[in-house]
């Protein structure tokens, strides 16, 4: 393949590829039989990875029934959308201000004649009708229908993961880090679908991975709704390294994020360790985060898309801890941001804009260039130097429709003209 007249680090070229990388770049003519994409200067990039995503929910949520803001925000939505679907229900995106604490008694009242499971925005706590814990047996054990990171046990049919992929695709996606815990061998063989390059937090040192798969930091979840627990983790952390593996510990809380920062700091860090979300990080939390100096996965479209309900439950003199960005990096850290998909939108383009443009806490805005370059990191050194479109990298590779300096101005993914896995246009 040859692609004309793309913008490449701010010049026009032309760029060969030969089957799975980037064999030239230069003033080329085709070749006999050799297919030519015009792109008419818009800019080529390397492919986008996201840092932090749940594939196969992210899959499932294509099928499901959205049941929190800014779809639903009362009781009245609520009921409505639920037995407008049909058969089995499965809800997402559910927060407590559309119609308070669900449990089983409440679902039951708004249908009790189908299996309805409903899913906190969080993502760790499912909540089930009388209907769907009998059918999953699960009633006895959950009485009032309400399960904390049970993922496994309330899961359905298998999701479309090919139409995913084509989604991931179309916003120019080719890298994706999987930070789901615990991942069995037939959730990973699922996922074999993909064109995209996947990391995996959640499989077990030494797994057996299929080509294009490899296993990153070992991902440590402690529930959100207990109090974290030092020995715990220092204990689950010590294992870990001592296999030689990082850890990306979930710190959510800000009581879990200086109990993690206590364990790493006493235990000592090694290469590749991580922290995901930092949901909350006060002004003097940063010292000691730049002293143990882990990678900061962040999740700026959570501003932008909560920024309501941010507003309403969060002081406004601790905005700027919102998933803090600008600051981190000036301390020192290296950070990157995803979409923590389906919990957010999927979108990068969108988590750039909201980067770049969040109104809570607006001095931890970023510009959009160096937005972009998280998502250029490769999945294994997040915060690493961007990838770049050069002889012999992996033709792993998006095409906008426009230069560079006009799809940062406004990012949007409807610049993105084509998508390309290992040379295939996907």
């Amino acid at each position: 393949m040859l692609i004309t007249r793309a913008e490449v680090e701010g010049r026009l070229v032309d760029v060969r590829v030969r089957g799975e990388r980037v064999a030239e770049l230069g003033d080329l003519r085709p070749e006999p039989g050799e297919e030519v994409v015009e792109a008419r200067g818009g800019a080529l990039l390397p492919g986008l990875h996201d840092h932090h995503l749940h594939l196969l929910s992210l899959a499932a949520a294509a099928s499901s029934v959205r049941c929190g803001p800014p779809e639903v925000r009362d009781l009245d939505g609520l009921a409505r959308v639920l037995r407008a679907a049909e058969g089995a229900v499965r809800g997402i995106g559910y927060h407590e201000s559309v119609a308070g604490i669900l449990d089983r008694h409440a679902l039951d009242r708004l249908v009790p004649d189908r299996a309805v499971r409903v899913q906190h925005r969080g993502g760790a706590l499912w909540m089930l009708n009388s209907r769907a814990l009998v059918e999953a047996g699960l009633a006895e054990r959950y009485p009032d229908g309400r399960l904390w990171r049970a993922d496994e046990e309330v899961r359905g049919s298998p999701p479309d993961v090919t139409a995913l992929g084509r989604r991931l695709a179309a916003v120019g996606i080719t890298g994706v880090t999987d930070a789901t815990p615990r991942l069995s061998e037939e959730a990973v063989r699922l996922l074999t679908v993909l064109p995209q390059r996947v990391q995996l937090l959640g499989v077990r040192t030494g797994a057996h991975l299929p080509p294009g798969f490899e296993a990153g930091p070992w991902k440590i979840l402690r529930p959100d709704h207990e109090p974290p627990d030092w020995e715990v983790l220092r204990d689950e952390v010590a294992r870990v390294h001592a296999e030689g593996r990082a850890v990306a510990v979930h710190t959510v809380t800000r009581e879990a994020l200086v109990v993690t920062l206590g364990v790493l700091g006493e235990m000592g860090t090694m290469p590749g360790d991580r922290l995901e979300h930092a949901a909350l990080v006060g002004a003097e939390a940063i010292p000691l985060l730049a002293e143990v100096n882990p990678v900061v996965v962040t999740q700026p479209g959570f501003v932008i898309e909560r920024e309501p309900e941010y507003r309403r439950d969060i002081p406004a003199d601790e905005h700027a801890d919102l998933y803090r960005y600008a600051s981190l990096l000036d301390a020192g850290l290296r950070v990157v941001p995803s979409s923590d998909a389906p919990f957010a939108d999927v979108d990068p383009w969108r988590t750039i804009a909201a980067a770049a443009g969040r109104k809570l806490g607006p001095a931890e805005r970023v510009s959009p260039r160096r937005a972009l370059d998280g998502y250029l990191a490769p999945l294994s050194d997040p915060g690493g130097a961007p990838r770049r479109v050069t002889a012999g990298a992996p033709a792993d590779l998006c095409l906008l429709s426009v230069p560079l300096r006009e799809a940062l101005t406004c990012p949007d993914s409807g610049f993105v003209a084509a998508t390309w896995c290992r040379g295939r246009r996907a």
